[in-house]
C-alpha cells in the first residue's frame, strides 16, 4: 500500500491535475502546421502524483493505486459546455428504440404490457443514473462507470464490464451505418447501400476527428431534432385522440379496449420488460463526460436531473400516445422486416392512421437522423472506454494514446476502421453476422447498470465504514442508497426473464441458437471476470470497504465549502415559492 506521505502528495496533486491538460505551447505558424501538431502526444505538466508514478516508488504500488492515480490523471481535454450536457442527457437514449423498436414491443405486449415494462424499467433507469450522478460528481474521472466498478468493487469486474461495454459499442458503428443505409431506402429502393454506409461513414469519422467539442456540438444538434420531434408528436396525437385530425375520428381509448390491453398475457409483459431495458441503453453515457466538462461538480447534477424529464416526457409520454393510437395487432407492427423500417414505426403508423399526409417522411428523416447521433455516439463510448481500460492496465498501452487535442487518437480510429464491416451490407450473410456480434455484449447495458448500482452501495459502505460524513459530497443521489439497491434488483430481474424468454421464446420452440443469440453476453462477461482472476493470479471477490479509496480523483476536497454552499442553498429556496423549489429538485 501507498505510504501517508505518497496519499498526501496524491491529495494535494488532485487539486491541481483536474482541470484540462496543459499542452506544449504551438509556436508553428499556419493552420496546416498547428493541424498536424496537433496529433502528437499530449503533454502534460509534471505533477507529484506522476512522478511517484514514474520513479521507483511506483514498484510499490499495487494495481489498484495505479488505476485510481492513472484514471485521475486523464489528459482528455475538458471541451464540453453545460448545453452540451444537457442535450447528451435528454437524447442520448432517444434514437430507433423508440422511434421504431416501441412497434416491435406493442405488438408483443400490448398497451398496458408496455406501460408496466416502460415505467418499472424507467424507475430504475432513474435510480441507477442519480447513483452515477453522485459518483460522477465526486469523482469526475477517466472512464467513470469502469473505474467505478474497478475501485469500489474489485479490478477484475471493471475488466469485464469495461470490455463487455466497449464491444456493445464497438459492433453498434457498423450495425448503425447499415441501418441509416437501409433507412435511405424508404424513398428509392433501388439505392446501393454500400454509397451511402460510405457517406454515413465519412461524416461520423469527421465528426469524432474534430475532438470532443464537436461531437458535443453535434449530439446537441441531432438531440434538438429528435427532442422537437417528440414534443412536437405528443402534440399532434393529443390532437388526433381528441378527434382534431382530418379524419375527425374520436379515438379515445378504443384501442385499449379493443383489441385489448394485454397482448400475450404475462410472458408478453416480460419479453417487453427486456426490450424496455434495452431502450434505455445509452441513459449512462453521460457519466463518461465527467473526465471531459470543466466543472462536473456544477454541470453534472444538472444533466444527471435531466433524466427524469427525459422519462417522464420523452419515453411515458410518446408511449401513452402510441399505445392510444396504434392497436397491437395492426399488421404494419406485425409484418416489420426491419428494426430501422420506418413504415413498421409506430409513429408513421400513428399518423398515417390519423389521415395526416407528408409527414411519415419527416419521421423517417429523424429516424435516420436518431441513426447517424448513435454511430457518432458509439465512437464516443468506445473510445473512451478503450482508453480507459488502457489507463487502468487492461488494454495495450498504445491503446491509451492521446494526442494534443485531446483525442484518444487510437481508439477513435480503430473504432471508425471497424465500421467499414458494414459495407458487408449487400452480403446476404450480413444478419447473421451481426446478430452474432451483438450477442457478445447482448446484455452490456444491464450489467453496465448493476455495476453502478454496486459501485454506489459499496461507496458509501466506505464512507460509512471510514467515519466519512456523506455532508462533504457536492452531489448527492435524490434516490439515495435505497434506489441503488431497488435499481440492482430490478435489474437482476431483467436478466431473470431474458434468461426465460431465451430458454422459451414467446411464440416459438427452445433452441441452442435462439438462447445464445439472446444469451451469449452472461457467459462472455463470466469468461472475461475468470479470465482476469487467472491473469492476475487473485481470488479475491471483492475490496473491503474499510480498504476503499475514498479521496484519489476528488477535485478540490473543500468539505466546509461544500457544507457552506450547501446551507446557503437551502436558505435561499426557503424564500422562493413552492413551485420553484419543485422546480430545482428535478432540475
Amino acid at each position: 500500500m501507498a505510504t501517508k506521505e505518497l496519499k498526501s502528495e496524491i491529495s494535494y496533486a488532485q487539486e491541481t491535475t483536474l482541470s484540462a491538460p496543459t499542452t506544449e505551447a504551438i509556436t508553428s505558424v499556419g493552420v496546416w502546421d498547428k493541424f498536424k501538431d496537433s496529433f502528437k502526444p499530449a503533454l502534460q505538466t509534471e505533477t507529484l502524483t506522476n512522478a511517484h508514478v514514474n520513479s521507483e516508488n511506483a514498484d510499490s504500488l499495487s494495481d489498484l493505486e495505479r488505476i485510481n492515480i492513472n484514471s485521475a490523471n486523464s489528459k482528455l481535454n475538458r471541451k464540453l459546455q453545460n448545453r452540451h450536457l444537457q442535450m447528451i442527457s435528454i437524447g442520448s437514449s432517444i434514437g430507433t428504440g423508440l422511434f421504431v423498436g416501441s412497434g416491435s414491443a406493442l405488438n408483443t405486449g400490448g398497451p398496458g404490457g408496455i406501460m408496466i415494462a416502460w415505467f418499472i424499467m424507467a424507475t430504475a433507469v432513474y435510480t441507477t443514473i442519480q447513483g452515477l450522478g453522485e459518483l460522477s460528481t465526486t469523482f469526475p474521472v477517466s472512464g467513470s462507470f469502469n473505474v467505478y466498478a474497478s475501485r469500489f468493487i474489485e479490478p477484475s469486474a471493471g475488466f469485464a464490464v469495461g470490455w463487455n461495454y466497449f464491444m456493445q459499442f464497438f459492433v453498434l458503428l457498423p450495425l448503425e451505418l447499415v441501418a441509416g443505409a437501409i433507412t435511405i431506402k424508404y424513398w428509392n429502393k433501388d439505392i446501393n447501400s454500400n454509397v451511402f454506409v460510405i457517406i454515413f461513414w465519412l461524416v461520423i469519422v469527421l465528426i469524432t476527428l474534430l475532438g470532443v467539442r464537436w461531437y458535443g456540438e453535434a449530439e446537441f444538434i441531432f438531440s434538438m431534432i429528435k427532442v422537437v420531434t417528440v414534443v412536437g408528436f405528443i402534440i399532434l396525437s393529443i390532437v388526433l385522440i381528441c378527434g382534431g385530425g382530418p379524419s375527425n375520428e374520436f379515438v379515445g381509448g378504443k384501442y385499449w379496449q379493443n383489441p385489448g390491453p394485454f397482448a400475450n398475457g404475462f410472458k408478453g409483459v416480460c419479453s417487453v420488460f427486456v426490450t424496455a431495458g434495452f431502450s434505455f441503453g445509452g441513459t449512462e453515457m453521460i457519466g463518461l463526460t465527467a473526465a471531459e466538462t470543466p466543472n462536473p461538480r456544477k454541470t453534472l447534477p444538472k444533466a444527471i436531473k435531466q433524466v427524469f424529464w427525459r422519462i417522464s416526457i420523452f419515453y411515458m409520454g410518446t408511449l401513452v400516445m402510441i399505445s392510444t393510437l396504434v392497436p397491437y395487432n395492426d399488421s404494419r407492427l406485425m409484418n416489420a422486416s426491419s428494426s430501422v423500417d420506418a413504415t413498421a414505426s409506430p409513429f408513421v403508423i400513428a399518423i398515417v392512421n390519423g389521415g395526416v399526409k407528408g409527414l411519415p417522411s419527416v419521421i423517417n428523416a429523424v429516424i435516420l437522423i436518431s441513426v447517424l447521433s448513435v454511430g457518432n455516439a458509439s465512437v464516443y463510448a468506445t473510445s473512451r472506454s478503450l482508453n480507459s481500460l488502457a489507463e487502468q492496465g487492461m488494454a495495450p498501452k498504445w491503446a491509451g494514446y492521446i494526442d494534443r487535442a485531446g483525442r484518444p487518437l487510437v481508439a477513435i480510429l480503430a473504432t471508425d476502421i471497424f465500421g467499414l464491416l458494414a459495407l458487408i451490407s449487400a452480403s446476404n450473410k450480413q444478419e447473421e453476422i451481426f446478430n452474432w456480434l451483438l450477442a457478445l455484449s447482448g446484455l452490456s447495458s444491464i450489467f453496465t447498470w448493476i455495476s453502478i448500482n454496486v459501485s454506489h452501495i459499496r461507496f458509501r459502505a466506505a464512507m460509512r465504514s471510514q467515519g466519512r460524513d456523506l455532508s462533504e459530497l457536492p452531489y448527492r443521489s435524490q434516490a439515495g442508497i435505497w434506489g441503488s439497491y431497488y435499481g440492482l434488483a430490478i435489474n437482476i430481474l431483467v436478466l431473470i426473464a431474458q434468461f426465460w424468454i431465451a430458454l422459451f421464446p414467446l411464440g416459438g420452440k427452445p433452441s441452442a441458437y435462439g438462447f445464445f443469440i439472446s444469451y451469449l453476453g452472461f457467459p462472455v462477461l463470466l469468461a472475461s471476470w475468470v479470465g482476469y482472476k487467472i491473469w492476475k493470479k487473485s481470488l479475491r471477490l471483492w475490496i473491503k470497504a474499510e480498504f476503499i479509496d475514498v479521496d484519489t480523483g476528488r477535485v478540490n476536497i473543500d468539505t466546509d465549502l461544500i457544507r457552506q454552499e450547501a446551507v446557503e442553498e437551502k436558505q435561499a429556496l426557503s424564500s422562493r415559492s413552492f413551485i420553484y423549489r419543485v422546480y430545482k429538485f428535478w432540475c
